[in-house]
């Protein structure tokens, strides 16, 4: 049986959320990003602040500058998620080996569908338009990095099949740097011994190329040919779950570095509930002014899945690791030690049906009415530090 691997990539996926909830945005040349004055950086671009040269990453003083009349929009924290999950929960409907790599991106193996390739794109591409009110461009091809490339290509909102045994044709005229996994240091080595392109790479001896790849020159030159075996790593386990923000400016007040961890702790354990997991062990990640980072970690007497007992063990960790006055650059929760169930204590009360019950309801809401519609009253008080 032929392989069909889908590459689904959602279109300015944080500009096409904001625009749901600001529908006067449509048409206007706006980026998601943080202030110009505080080191913000452009997340997401709309495709007519594109047209100015405005990209993703990119500082957004240098954007102002590009787009003079560009509409700063900031972004919405927590609501990107929501609509992330309803576009996943749509594709995983069209197959259990579905791969997301990140918030608005996914592999689907689509091998065994009798429809004709193109045509299941285009549906796929209209459930989510219809469910989730979302453009999307998909890439469908023999394997996972010619379908990624070709969702590029595809953009925006289009759908391109590259059939089997054209996929080295359908690479070939790209820049070098275009192909996935080949960054900008790698793209600028190649170019130096005069590879321009993905086809020049193609046919280079990868004897030749040891000095750029060392023992991967040959499954580079294969991959410029479109080869490409990985599997679509479908039901994953998952080994840990993290969040962490870094602030526009050093902070050194303590109240404003508690707001943050509790408000890191609670997302961590709705989204350990949202893959109904518990966690024994808790991380804290600090990094000060001078950039130096550091870790520390604690088991847990049991596992569990709520905010309150989460921040409890980052808030005793923190008090051991920060001097009041030092200032930090980033803050980080995490967990890991995962498990899918927990044993019942009586005593302890880790598993309480009241408790399990307030947290889901919570959930719900924040759910459908995003994650600053219900929270805690101490971050009401005084909200977190944006990012």
């Amino acid at each position: 049986m032929a392989r069909l691997i889908a590459h689904v990539d959602l279109d300015a996926f944080f500009c096409e959320v904001e625009a749901l909830r600001q529908p006067t945005l449509r048409g206007k040349a706006y980026a998601v990003a943080g202030r110009p004055d505080q080191r913000g950086v452009v997340a997401s671009a709309s495709y007519p602040a594109r047209a100015h040269g405005v990209r993703s990453a990119m500082p957004t003083a240098q954007a102002l500058r590009l787009c003079p009349g560009l509409i700063v929009v900031p972004p919405s924290h927590g609501v990107y998620g929501t609509h992330s999950r309803q576009v996943m929960e749509v594709l995983r409907g069209y197959s259990s080996d579905f791969e997301q790599i990140s918030v608005d991106e996914a592999f689907l193996d689509l091998s065994g569908f009798p429809e004709d390739p193109h045509a299941l794109g285009l549906e796929i591409q209209r459930r989510i338009a219809e469910s989730c009110q979302l453009p999307a461009s998909l890439g469908l091809a023999s394997c996972k990095l010619v379908a990624k490339m070709a969702s590029g290509e595809a953009k925006p909102n289009g759908v391109l099949v590259v059939p089997a045994g054209g996929e080295a044709a359908f690479l070939a005229p790209m820049p070098v740097g275009a192909l996935w996994g080949v960054g900008a240091a790698t793209s600028a080595r190649l170019k130096a011994l005069g590879i321009e392109t993905v086809g020049a790479l193609a046919n280079t001896d990868p004897a030749m190329l040891r000095g750029v790849f060392g023992n991967q020159a040959s499954q580079a030159v294969a991959r410029a040919r479109g080869v490409d075996l990985s599997e679509v790593r479908g039901g994953r386990e998952l080994k840990s779950v993290s969040e962490e923000r870094t602030f526009t400016k050093d902070l050194a007040d303590h109240h404003a570095l508690h707001a943050v961890l509790v408000a890191l702790s609670d997302e961590v354990a709705r989204r350990l509930r949202d893959n109904h997991v518990y966690a024994r062990t808790i991380h804290l990640k600090l990094r000060w002014s001078d950039f130096e980072t550091i870790t520390r970690q604690v088991t847990l007497s049991a596992p569990t899945h709520f905010g309150e007992d989460i921040r409890a063990a980052v808030d005793a960790l923190f008090r051991v690791a920060w001097a009041p006055g030092r200032r930090v650059r980033l803050l980080g929760v995490g967990a890991s030690g995962l498990s899918e169930g927990v044993q019942a204590d009586l005593f302890s009360g880790q598993v309480n049906p009241s408790r399990e019950a307030l947290a889901r309801t919570l959930d719900a809401l924040q759910e459908r009415y995003g994650r600053d519609a219900v929270g805690r009253a101490t971050l009401r008080k005084r909200k977190p530090p944006a990012p």
